[in-house]
């Protein structure tokens, strides 16, 4: 294989030394996230204490001898590790605890994205475009983009992709379908239990998803709650939380904006709410169907049919956004 010579892309990873990462890195180290022609170098960042499985990660990537990969960067200062970054995975996030109230997890995250938002404002390329993993990730993805004001705030994105890939096989597997038969699926709103899985503008085989399925108590009361709820099922099936699949999203999702998206079909995507076609409130982080021209953007399509069952669930979601966002207002003075 034939490998340009070019300047790598630099690659920033937060949480670089947790289960997502490590599904992650080896995946983009590949060429999966720029293609067989582009190199990289991955710039690792995490709390202190995981110095030593930073080290080992790098170890293990450098065993890889990937042809690609041009440099490994480890290191506990957000601005050293983001210092020209291109691409940007914010994954690193203080997991929800035992009884832990959700404000509670927004309060203790929050401040990680500070401090994130900061270090991009300072040192990233001015044309970076991160993506934020880390959950509660719509208002994570606010709080850092708020305090990155010399970038865009469109530069910023929230992942909903895994919920998006959920539903497309859930869609497809009901139907007794392939998975590329499977198109146009929105997930829209928060990437929480209240998302709303839109089967209303899906495609399957050219019909839409009510009428190729012809279950509409199904896609009502069985596919929008499972997608809602299909991380905790993981974590009961598996005893912990969805990893590979998550990374997979990510370099899904940060693929979908340097790829013009096919005519026919569309993405999820948490993006920045101004001036959308839908009424929502306009400053949120919200997941809207969205299209690309592959340049680093994602532009919300407009004309999207919004029935009723659609139209009272994405409200709820919207609030549930709003009071997030006044949970964190301290956060975004």
């Amino acid at each position: 294989m034939a490998f340009m010579t070019n300047a790598p892309k630099r690659v920033v990873i937060t949480g670089g030394a947790g289960q997502i990462a490590y599904s992650l890195l080896f995946r983009i180290a590949n060429g999966d996230l720029y293609g067989p022609h582009q190199s990289v170098s991955l710039h690792l960042l995490d709390v202190p204490e995981s110095e030593m499985a930073l080290k080992g990660v790098e170890m293990e990537l450098n065993d890889c001898v990937f042809p690609l990969l041009k440099g490994i960067h480890t290191g506990s200062d957000p601005k050293a590790i983001f210092e020209g970054a291109d691409a940007v995975f914010l994954v690193g996030a203080k997991p929800r605890g035992p009884g832990m109230e959700r404000k509670d997890l927004l309060a203790d995250n929050g401040k990680i994205f500070v401090g994130q938002g900061k270090a991009l404002n300072e040192v990233a390329s001015r044309s970076a475009r991160t993506l934020v993993v880390g959950n509660p990730c719509n208002t994570n993805c606010l709080i850092a983009a708020h305090h990155a004001p010399k970038l865009s705030p469109r530069q910023f994105f929230a992942m909903t992709r895994l919920d998006h890939n959920r539903a497309i096989f859930q869609l497809a597997d009901k139907a007794g379908v392939s998975i590329g038969d499977v198109t146009k699926v929105s997930i829209w709103g928060n990437h929480s239990n209240t998302q709303v899985p839109d089967f209303h503008n899906a495609i399957i085989k050219g019909k839409r998803a009510p009428d190729a399925i012809g279950d509409l108590e199904w896609l009502e009361k069985v596919f929008v709650p499972r997608i809602q709820k299909r991380g905790a099922e993981v974590i009961q099936a598996r005893g912990k939380s969805s990893a590979a699949s998550a990374a997979n999203a990510a370099l899904d999702a940060m693929r979908s904006i340097l790829v013009p998206t096919p005519a026919n079909d569309w993405f999820s995507m948490g993006v920045y709410s101004k001036g959308n076609p839908y009424q929502i409130d306009e400053g949120l982080y919200f997941s809207f169907p969205c299209r690309s021209k592959g340049n680093g953007d994602a532009e919300i399509v407009s004309g999207v049919e919004i029935d009723r069952f659609l139209k009272e669930k994405i409200a709820i979601t919207e609030r549930e956004l709003i009071e997030e966002r006044e949970l964190v207002a301290h956060l975004l003075g």
